[in-house]
């Protein structure tokens, strides 16, 4: 959004608080190195622009926030004259509307082709290449070796506007569900939530939201390291494929430690990702000087 912030008919820049998440420069350039050129070049350049762009933002803005600790070091060290001006706000969740809901019916009940199905779930925008990537490697390398002991299991990606290569995963064992009203059926019934990202920047709410439904959830080692929780306790940490095919075999074999572990990821989502209590901390920030005469 900081596009439309624009100098007014005297040519003085308004005040302005940039919440900028991730630091998404950095994301092109982990998309460089997963793609062969061109797009190879495509992406580094893109990366370049947009961290020339977001330095130009920050250097304007009174105060810049990104979503985690080591996205904030990273931009630090990236645009080092707006270090003393970088801080974090966290993502949060609503709770109240992600919470477990004992008249919620089973979206994967009723299949006469599995009537005995195992979900795994994945949720996301379907049109995102990470998401893309994620299911994409899920499906060739981690399902296949989990079905030999459990051929029950049935992947659900659940998401708006899968693309053609999400729609081509599609088969006995794959669900892709395109555009869901909800996707809170989906997470509460789910024997076990996966995040298999390679490439992600910050928190995934995605990760929040099934944590609040209280379901066990299997993520990437970096997607784990950003969140505030325990590792094996409110949510499993996976490094490779083996680890994934590993931790989600182990809590489909223990169900009351899956069980237990949704409620415990729950209690961290209404301890640690509070809306009310993260954007609490801008208040700090409104009441500096330039933002007092009216022009925020």
């Amino acid at each position: 959004m900081a596009q439309y912030v624009s100098g007014t008919s005297g040519g003085i820049l308004p005040p302005m608080l940039v919440d900028f998440v991730d630091v998404d420069s950095a994301k092109w350039m982990q998309y460089a190195a997963s793609h062969k050129w061109p797009l190879s070049w495509l992406y580094r350049r893109e990366g370049e622009r947009l961290l020339a762009y977001e330095r130009a933002v920050a250097a304007r803005a009174q105060h810049s926030f990104f979503v985690t600790e080591n996205e904030s070091a990273l931009f630090r060290n990236m645009a080092p004259e707006s270090a003393n001006r970088v801080g974090v706000i966290s993502n949060g969740v609503d709770a109240d509307y992600f919470s477990p809901d004992a008249a919620c019916a089973s979206p994967f009940a009723g299949s006469g082709v599995h009537p005995e199905q195992i979900p795994l779930v994945f949720t996301g925008a379907m049109d995102y290449w990470p998401n893309i990537d994620a299911v994409t490697w899920f499906v060739q390398h981690i399902l296949p070796v989990l079905r030999q002991a459990w051929p029950q299991l049935r992947f659900y990606i659940v998401g708006r506007s899968p693309s053609p290569a999400v729609l081509a995963l599609a088969s006995s064992a794959v669900v892709v569900t395109g555009t869901v009203p909800d996707v809170r059926p989906f997470l509460q019934h789910a024997a076990v939530v996966v995040a298999p990202l390679r490439v992600a920047r910050g928190i995934q709410n995605k990760i929040l939201e099934a944590m609040a439904m209280a379901r066990p959830v299997v993520a990437s080692q970096s997607c784990v390291e950003a969140i505030d929780a325990r590792p094996g306790e409110e949510l499993v940490s996976a490094a490779d494929a083996a680890d994934f095919v590993r931790e989600i075999d182990a809590l489909l074999k223990a169900p009351d430690r899956a069980a237990a572990m949704g409620q415990s990821g729950r209690q961290r989502v209404l301890q640690s990702y509070s809306w009310d209590a993260h954007l609490g901390s801008l208040d700090q920030y409104l009441g500096d000087p330039p933002l007092a005469q009216g022009n925020a």
